[in-house]
């Protein structure tokens, strides 16, 4: 069989190692979940008897994130000959090597039914003998002893076992740093990646970067060279990740928000309200796109064009565009005024609590890291955000112009 690698030389040292954790830490787009999965289905693959489990604190963002990886590493590799050598079973999630048998399954540790069915996990052949741990700091330490309990046994000669754990490291004061980076240990090995050691990003990303080193030094320090940091200042609290439906007439009402962009995201978020909760549906979110091609994106996602979407109103001949397309309740946001102030749309957006469904992966992006300025001198945060990867974040504002005026005016 012909199988296509596409792989930075900076991993070659954790795929080759037989250590019992293998701890990742590194920037954004570094290439270190690209890598991981890719490698686990080589491993998998070759070792007969291996088996994996692939994990996110909450389950249901696997499809999303762990899932999306691997079935994307399979397709890389095989092409339109990917199911002659893996089965790929969407409900529930599963993937099975046809050749010898072994399986990667998904699973969460939100809840204490979650752990359990991890410690109930048995395979049709072989044992549990690889972890991959994704997004590694939304576990705590008691979960990871949980899932290192369930690695025992004696294994056949040449196996063995191995937990991965990939991440962003956004807390210099997280468990696993102290654990695993400031503790040596025989059995763990280290790694730091960034984006500039993966040779397959491209040049638009590496623009982004070099504005975020401008304009968010901190995150930077995170996101951008992987160092342990810090994420403070955080504008929102008050939203969880959660499969919420997608049928529009189960909500109060629907509106849509989008913010223009073309070197960075153009972003639209599809919006329902229900007894005054906000519920992110449905997330487009495109680079480097003209109009008419992002119009087709819409299109394709079903997108409703009977509701109200309010964009940025510094571009009106767009606006002219989606309307000619039959969206002619798209209007630009009216931001005159302390009431149409980023701030007053921030403060009414804390006053609700926020739902985003899982697949909506940009937009948890940007919930996650969408923080207050600091004042340099004074170290205390400023009443206005960070202009960086902020595009869902102003969609999601422009969005609820049209609740929050009638809010207004019942008040």
């Amino acid at each position: 069989m012909n199988i296509k690698i596409q792989a930075n030389p900076c991993f070659k040292e954790v795929n080759q190692s037989q250590l019992r954790y293998i701890v990742m830490k590194g920037s954004a787009g570094s290439g270190k979940s690209v890598d991981t999965a890719q490698n686990y289905i080589l491993r998998l693959m070759h070792d007969k008897g291996r088996n994996l489990v692939a994990m996110r604190k909450s389950d249901i963002t696997n499809r999303d994130s762990t899932f999306a990886e691997l079935t994307g590493a399979l397709y890389r590799m095989f092409g339109d000959k990917t199911e002659r050598y893996w089965k790929i079973n969407r409900s529930p999630l599963q993937l099975t090597c046809k050749a010898n048998g072994n399986q990667i399954i998904f699973r969460g540790m939100n809840d204490d039914r979650q752990r359990e069915k991890l410690k109930s996990i048995t395979f049709p052949k072989g044992k549990l003998t690889d972890v991959w741990l994704e997004e590694a700091t939304e576990f705590t330490q008691a979960d990871l002893e949980i899932i290192d309990d369930r690695l025992r046994g004696e294994l056949p000669v040449g196996q063995f076992y191995q937990i991965r754990m990939t991440f962003n490291p956004v807390n210099k004061n997280h468990w696993i740093k102290k654990v695993f980076f400031d503790m040596p240990d025989d059995n763990v090995l280290t790694h730091h990646s960034t984006y500039l050691m993966n040779r397959f990003i491209d040049d638009a990303y590496k623009a982004r970067m070099e504005r975020r080193m401008r304009v968010d030094p901190e995150g930077y320090l995170i996101y951008g060279l992987g160092e342990w940091g810090e994420i403070g200042g955080l504008i929102l609290h008050n939203w969880e990740i959660k499969e919420i439906s997608q049928n529009l007439n189960d909500y109060d009402d629907v509106a849509i928000g989008q913010d223009f962009g073309f070197n960075h995201a153009n972003a639209i978020l599809l919006l329902g309200t229900k007894d005054d909760d906000i519920y992110i549906l449905d997330e487009i979110y495109l680079f480097e796109k003209d109009t008419s091609e992002i119009i087709q994106e819409a299109i394709a996602h079903a997108l409703p064009r009977n509701k109200d979407m309010w964009c940025d109103s510094a571009e009106p001949d767009r606006i002219k565009m989606w309307q000619k397309a039959g969206f002619y309740r798209a209007e630009g946001v009216n931001k005159g005024g302390s009431a149409g102030s980023v701030k007053a749309q921030i403060d009414w957006l804390k006053q609700r609590h926020i739902y985003v469904h899982p697949h909506c992966i940009n937009t948890i992006a940007e919930m996650q890291q969408w923080k207050w300025k600091k004042d340099e001198k004074t170290g205390e945060y400023l009443d206005e955000p960070v202009p960086f990867q902020d595009d869902a974040m102003a969609a999601l504002r422009y969005g609820i112009e049209g609740w929050r005026k009638t809010a207004g005016w019942l008040l």
